[in-house]
């Protein structure tokens, strides 16, 4: 297929995206990236539009999704791409160079950033190759979500009236680009507040009661019986974990006050909701065997919310054959996949638009070793382009 940018320029396009901070929340470089190169390319400022999600995701942000659409020169049903801009704290001071046929972080202390930069320059790449090849195309709709990495929060908070009622929904993010996931695990994130009693840990220890404690029974608890990390019970399963404990201020004092953060997913909503009640059940039973020599016990408070439902789509949904038959014409193996970590996919499949995730080439996410297959990159960027493209198996 005949792409208007050449491979040259979209891995510099890549490389450059990569390079700029944009952790979660402060993502206006990578937006002002975007903006210029889409002015360079003649796209008129008011087609694009900051849907204002900051001033509706809670913890704020300084800036909304970024959506563009672009009017089809051929008639057909709307479609629309979507990635996110954030990265990960480790990416932050990125810079990418070439090692062979990967690109890696030549400082050895940072990620890549190619999640999901890697997916934001192939949509970047997809409207340039449009624009300057004069390709025909319908009615299309770009999304660059931010807030991934936290929560989805900018899907989860999309003004869903902005992106035109899409038909067929693409989301490039993650892995092999010939892979296909087709459905993703539900999440529920809690904080914990356990509070117990302060005391003089050497002149008064039996009038404490330490909340680190009543955490680490509860953690145990939840170990022994099989309710933290991969949980298997019968025919379903799910995963918890404990990811974050705060707490204490100096040894000689019993401590009052531990707070933490603890996540639960499964595919199955009603066994995610009961690996919450058992995490819950666990700490107040642990609340309750670690009382003062008065009697007194400590308190555990919870505050939980869902971050994204689970969801799966069948072969036959209209995104997922137009998937299939864009890959196909990689001649690599497909492959489908269902996901046990969230996407943005989730929410937008919640939002009443069905979305298939197709990988750009990242491999090693989250982590100093991250790196960007270039050849898996660019294969990203044709089957982006068939996509935008090509006939719609909707009749």
């Amino acid at each position: 297929m005949k792409i208007a940018i050449s491979d040259a320029e979209s891995l510099q396009l890549v490389m450059d995206m990569m390079a700029i901070p944009g952790r979660s929340g402060e993502e206006t470089a990578v937006a002002d990236f975007i903006r210029s190169q889409l002015a360079v390319a003649g796209i008129d400022a008011s087609a694009l539009h900051d849907d204002g999600a900051n001033r509706r995701i809670p913890h704020g942000g300084q800036l909304g999704n970024l959506v563009l659409k672009l009017p089809g020169t051929v008639r057909g049903p709307r479609r629309m791409f979507s990635a996110h801009i954030d990265t990960v704290p480790v990416c932050v001071g990125s810079r990418p160079v070439r090692k062979g046929d990967r690109v890696v972080s030549a400082d050895k202390s940072t990620g890549l950033g190619a999640d999901d930069r890697a997916g934001a320059a192939v949509l970047l790449s997809t409207v340039l190759s449009l624009v300057r090849g004069g390709l025909p195309h319908p009615p299309l709709t770009i999304l660059w979500a931010v807030q991934e990495e936290v929560g989805l929060f900018g899907a989860r908070y999309v003004k869903k009236s902005l992106l035109g009622n899409p038909k067929l929904a693409f989301n490039f993010d993650g892995g092999s680009p010939t892979k296909l996931t087709l459905g993703a695990t539900g999440g529920y994130r809690m904080a914990i507040d356990v509070r117990g009693i302060a005391s003089h840990a050497g002149g008064a220890p039996a009038d404490g009661v330490s909340a680190i404690a009543i955490a680490s029974l509860a953690i145990a608890d939840l170990v022994k019986n099989g309710w933290h990390g991969q949980i298997t019970k019968g025919r379903q399963s799910g995963t918890s974990n404990v990811g974050v404990i705060q707490g204490g201020e100096a040894t000689n004092v019993v401590t009052d006050h531990v707070q933490l953060k603890v996540e639960a997913r499964s595919h199955e909503p009603k066994f995610r909701q009961r690996i919450v009640k058992e995490i819950e059940s666990a700490f107040k039973r642990a609340a309750r065997a670690v009382p003062n020599i008065a009697g007194k016990r400590g308190t555990v408070e919870f505050d939980g919310r869902l971050d994204y439902e689970a969801f799966r789509l069948t072969r036959d949904e209209p995104c997922v054959a137009a998937a299939i038959a864009a890959v196909e014409c990689e001649d690599r193996e497909l492959e489908l996949a269902i996901s046990n970590g969230g996407l943005d996919a989730n929410w937008l499949t919640a939002h009443g638009i069905p979305t298939v995730t197709l990988g750009c080439g990242q491999r090693n996410i989250h982590s100093v070793q991250e790196e960007l297959d270039i050849a898996d990159f660019h294969a990203a960027r044709r089957i982006a382009l068939r996509l935008a493209t090509g006939p719609t198996p909707i009749s």
